[in-house]
């Protein structure tokens, strides 16, 4: 298996270089990273029986598929993993002898989102919440690792900094280009940045923020460690207090803290069905490597189709803004809104992220290069990966 991720990232070096690659440094991450992701779903869609032959095949796809073609061969993947994933869990909580009310009658429609900006005022329209099977958390996990091999667990990390705080784990095995976690929290499109909690110093004292490349942000303190039950979430619970998170306050940060817009709970929708038990619904927890340690998962923007409602509760995430998305165009470091958009041409998605293998884990902590901006001052417990991949993302 290693001499398989040595290919893939020798392939992924020699495509970085080539002259159909977008000249733009942050585009020519991305399309780096589509194209590593490429080639590790790819060969994880092939199953066990995968040997170097397919690899090598694999790796000649790659440098032939457009950039387009290959985005579209990521998310169909990546999706396929996931409704596996909800299978498995549906064949675990759900009574097979009792139907469930279908999650498209139990909500109302409100074009996928959950979170809805100026509305009038509140609605009596409460989804029911399915009956599922009384396990606690802990034993979800367990089950979902008999049923597909692996699990996570949350635990003090082994990383040799007296920063690290905890850390994730996978439990059990996996390979690789497998989906390991998901990014769970609430959702924000550019155009709702400053109703991010804290805003405009939104990192100040949220560690659990985590931006796609579209400049989706993803704020995964409310969701914490999740919770024992199926419920109705509206994405105001926060996180433990005993978590990695500073308690003292700054100077500086009382005063952005008083110019900020904090969140209008009048203006937050009735949330959503989710099942708080998810055990992959913990990708926020995973570290950056120590010196020395290379990574061992990738993050992979998914966009989720709303239209899949059965699959609904597993995704652990919310939308904030409104039932039609303003369309943001970015220049520099700006955001600005630019004309309206046009519905997806296949129906409303969550634009969410998961966490993807790039090599074959067994019974070790889940490891994420963060890509620090080297433009703003580092943690010292911040080593770079690869510095050239960090100024391409923020460039």
């Amino acid at each position: 298996m290693a001499s398989f991720r040595n290919k893939f990232q020798d392939a992924v070096r020699t495509f970085a270089r080539s002259p159909r690659f977008t000249k733009d440094p942050r585009k020519l991450q991305f399309e780096v990273d589509i194209n590593r992701l490429f080639m590790y779903t790819s060969y994880n869609s092939l199953g066990k029986n995968a040997d170097e032959a397919d690899a090598e095949h694999i790796i000649d796809m790659a440098s032939k598929a457009s950039f387009a073609d290959q985005q579209k061969q990521v998310q169909e993947n990546i999706h396929n993993q996931i409704k596996n994933l909800c299978t498995a869990m549906d064949a675990i909580l759900l009574n097979v002898n009792e139907p469930q009310e279908s999650q498209s009658k139990a909500t109302p429609s409100r074009s996928g989102l959950s979170f809805a900006i100026g509305r009038n005022g509140p609605t009596n329209n409460h989804p029911d919440v399915p009956k599922t099977r009384p396990l606690k958390r802990t034993e979800l996990s367990q089950r979902l690792k008999d049923s597909i091999g692996y699990t996570l667990d949350v635990k003090q990390s082994q990383i040799p900094h007296s920063e690290a705080g905890q850390g994730l784990f996978l439990n059990g095995e996996a390979t690789v280009g497998s989906v390991i976690a998901i990014y769970p929290g609430v959702i924000y499109s550019p155009a709702y940045y400053r109703y991010i909690p804290g805003y405009p110093r939104v990192d100040a004292q949220n560690t659990y923020l985590i931006t796609r490349y579209d400049g989706t942000v993803i704020n995964a303190q409310p969701w914490g460690y999740g919770g024992e039950t199926r419920e109705l979430w509206d994405g105001s619970k926060m996180l433990d207090a005993n978590l990695n998170t500073d308690a003292t306050e700054k100077g500086s940060d009382r005063f952005w803290k008083m110019l900020s817009k904090p969140l209008e709970s009048s203006r937050v929708g009735n949330g959503e069905v989710l099942e708080r038990r998810n055990p992959l619904a913990l990708a926020h927890f995973a570290n950056h490597p120590a010196k020395d340690t290379v990574p061992n998962v990738m993050i992979c923007p998914y966009d989720f189709p709303l239209t899949e409602k059965d699959m609904r509760a597993y995704i652990p995430n919310l939308s904030f803004g409104n039932a039609e998305e303003v369309n943001m165009r970015r220049f520099g470091s700006f955001w600005f809104r630019w004309g309206s958009r046009n519905s997806e041409s296949n129906g409303p998605v969550l634009k969410t992220l998961v966490l993807v293998a790039t090599t074959a884990l067994c019974d070790e902590e889940v490891l994420l290069n963060y890509r620090l901006s080297n433009s703003k001052r580092r943690p010292s417990w911040y080593t770079p990966v690869d510095e050239e991949e960090d100024r391409r993302r923020w460039s």
